[in-house]
């Protein structure tokens, strides 16, 4: 057998196959007696004084979902909770659609983003294909949402923030938003079976993996006018910004590659030749201008046009979309430095970021690869540490639910 085809368990390290029983030990405690899931701190302690992130709420909820799918016991109901939140305490039932955050009070942000809804889809689909209760209810309407308030179907991309009432749209685009949108829209089409969400996903990653990342030399434009112009000059002044950075974001390349892979899968045999290529370049580019460039290892955060390291600090979820992306690679061509560069980035991942004391990963280190809280405080979830080590079990997928789906036969 060759060395690039070797079973899972003989290429992924043992501490990454048992990483998801610790990163849910460490979920658990993100339990908000008010609803949804807290913000962890350092030592995994929830910082019940902050508001609850519809993200994080979605994120944690599809984590447990996808827990109950692998069979693991003890996560049904926290999968439930989840649920409960994104159809009491995060729900505005005056004027749909969620909160961006929200106490028993009521609403602490308002706004109605993309990037929050995509999540709600996400995370009602890994539950609806869990079975968990009020969760396919929750993706009816979280879709009717997205289509009906983001959906822009001549440009075939989403649009960003809405105000509370749905009044006024802010004239931002990004490619954020419509990155998770990719990942939403495919699970969704896996739970569902309704077709048009592949096609809207595989349109989406065709506009910027496709299109606007191979116009500027695989280094992807972030941010946009309302009529999808790229600003390349967005928030020089704030280059840390945790959604919306200046420049290249590193990590977003690597996630464009894994789900060019992922809508390559769905679209099966007849997925065109530029899906794959598209993937390798980004992950190539990604590589080229993020790896151990500035005199340390690991990878910057972000970078200029000019593939110039603009912020330094190292993120987690950057690492761990690395390792996805080279496995999926893997999986997809069977070439051997993809296992090579996993291999790599999995002992980095080990070395720097698990926190063995702690818990779950460190989600940011300093260019000196010590811990560091510029971009992020404390440690919010482990939907990316969580995925890049489940990603490892399944089978070529389109997304995390069906893979498991596919693996349970």
């Amino acid at each position: 057998m060759p060395e690039s085809r070797l079973p899972a368990a003989e290429v992924v390290p043992a501490w990454l196959l048992a990483e998801p029983d610790r990163l849910l030990e460490f979920a658990r405690a993100a339990r908000h007696p008010g609803g949804g899931f807290a913000w962890l701190d350092d030592r995994g302690r929830p910082v019940h004084d902050r508001p609850v992130e519809t993200w994080i709420t979605c994120r944690m909820t599809h984590v447990f979902a996808l827990a109950v799918l692998e069979g693991r016991t003890g996560h049904a109901e926290l999968a439930e909770h989840g649920i409960a939140a994104l159809t009491g305490l995060l729900h505005d039932g005056e004027h749909g659609g969620w909160f961006a955050s929200a106490t028993v009070a009521g609403p602490a942000v308002d706004e109605k983003r993309a990037y929050e809804h995509a999540f709600v889809v996400l995370a009602a689909a890994s539950a609806a294909a869990a079975g968990i209760d009020g969760a396919r209810a929750l993706l009816d309407e979280a879709l009717a949402v997205f289509d009906e308030r983001f959906w822009e179907p001549e440009a075939g991309l989403a649009a960003d923030v809405w105000d509370r009432e749905w009044t006024r749209l802010e004239p931002y685009r990004g490619a954020n938003a419509n990155m998770h949108a990719v990942e939403a829209l495919l699970a969704a089409g896996e739970t569902t079976g309704d077709a048009r969400l592949l096609d809207r996903a595989a349109r989406v990653v065709e506009r910027f993996a496709g299109q606007v990342a191979r116009k500027h030399g695989w280094r992807l434009p972030e941010h946009f006018t309302a009529d999808w112009t790229e600003v390349l000059e967005y928030h020089r002044d704030q280059p840390a910004h945790p959604f919306r950075p200046y420049g290249v974001t590193i990590g977003h390349l690597f996630e464009w590659a894994r789900l060019a892979v992922h809508v390559r899968t769905a679209l099966g045999p007849g997925a065109p030749g530029w899906l794959l290529e598209s993937a390798g370049a980004l992950f190539d580019a990604a590589v080229r201008d993020g790896w151990s460039v500035d005199g340390a290892e690991g990878f910057v955060y972000t970078t200029d046009f000019a593939g110039t390291p603009v912020v330094r600090s190292r993120l987690h979820w950057v690492v761990a979309e690395a390792m996805a992306a080279a496995w999926v690679l893997h999986q997809a061509t069977g070439d051997a430095r993809y296992r090579s560069w996993f291999r790599r980035w999995c002992d980095h991942a080990e070395k720097y970021f698990v926190d063995r004391e702690g818990g779950s990963w460190h989600h940011e280190l300093d260019h000196g690869n010590a811990p560091a809280a510029t971009v992020w405080a404390g440690k919010p979830d482990v939907y990316h540490a969580y995925q890049a080590a489940l990603i490892t079990v399944l089978p070529g997928c389109a997304s995390f639910a069906g893979g498991l789906l596919l693996a349970r036969g």
